[in-house]
């Protein structure tokens, strides 16, 4: 018969406004996009419309204006999307009425902000694991940006895999995730003769710099060189060769952060443990070869 409920009405009846506000930086990076796009999508199958707010640098002053905005508007409780230390650490100095959750890899939660988060560093470890037993001993790490929580927990992941295998710390190398970085990154390891026997990259789209760099020095994947990226990016099983890589669950992702938020807007506890990634075995990462040059 066409019926839709009256929100307005909903929120006098309930003294709730039945929405939930979304701070984001506005990354074009695929954690933060696909995360942002599944917390959307659950939010509304609980019957909340969402509110997105994208801020940007200097956070100390776009975040309190953001969640002023938000606070203005009435949501019900706010998720904030940070990939980034310093977006973190403005939010934490924030002050705010309403609950207030953290998606940030790794950090921890403060009496006025909790968080919650994927465990990247397990999936860190599972790539790595997986080069240690596919029998390499020589894993070089290339790294995201330490200014995001993603990349140092992606890279404690890799230090404590090796650790744990009693293998030494191979190379790491600190970029910024773009395939265009990893692309330059790899020529100079041909140069420089540095080329490791195994690699974790800490994205997909770092893998495929450094594996198009690799085929035009004419070093072989995975024949020379096994590598194992970190997101499995629509199209990763189309890359030559098909990227063996970590997938993010982001909607399980959603569903655990939308309900934690939940409990805290109804006043009640939930305790949800991290969501956990799955690695993909594909083609780019083989046993090691006795007396590779």
């Amino acid at each position: 018969m066409g019926y839709r409920r009256s929100r307005a009405a909903t929120a006098l009846s309930t003294s709730r406004s039945t929405a939930i506000g979304i701070l984001t930086d506005g990354s074009p990076r695929f954690g933060p996009v696909g995360t942002l796009m599944a917390l959307e999508k659950v939010a509304r199958q609980k019957g909340y419309f969402t509110t997105v707010v994208t801020v940007e640098e200097p956070y100390k002053d776009s975040i309190p204006e953001a969640l002023a905005t938000l606070d203005e508007i009435e949501v019900d409780g706010i998720i904030v999307i940070a990939p980034l230390l310093s977006m973190a650490a403005a939010v934490r100095e924030a002050t705010i009425q309403v609950p207030v959750e953290m998606i940030a890899a790794g950090a921890s939660s403060t009496p006025n902000v909790f968080t919650y988060s994927e465990n990247q560093e397990l999936g860190a470890r599972m790539a790595t694991q997986h080069l240690v037993d596919l029998g390499h001993t020589d894993i070089a790490h290339l790294a995201g940006s330490m200014d995001w929580f993603d990349g140092r927990v992606r890279k404690r992941g890799w230090e404590s895999a090796l650790r744990d295998s009693g293998l030494p710390q191979g190379l790491c190398l600190e970029g910024d995730w773009s395939p265009g970085w990893a692309h330059a990154t790899g020529h100079r390891l041909v140069s420089e003769k540095k080329v490791p026997q195994a690699v974790f990259a800490a994205s997909d789209h770092t893998a495929l710099g450094l594996i198009r760099a690799f085929a035009e020095c004419g070093i072989r994947v995975p024949e020379d060189v096994s590598i194992v990226g970190f997101d499995d990016v629509e199209g990763s099983d189309f890359f030559l060769p098909p990227l063996t890589t970590v997938r993010q669950d982001f909607g399980a992702l959603a569903h655990a952060s939308i309900e934690v938020l939940l409990g805290a807007i109804e006043g009640r506890e939930v305790d949800r443990p991290p969501s956990e990634p799955t690695l993909v075995v594909r083609a780019s990462a083989i046993p090691a070869r006795p007396g590779r040059p």
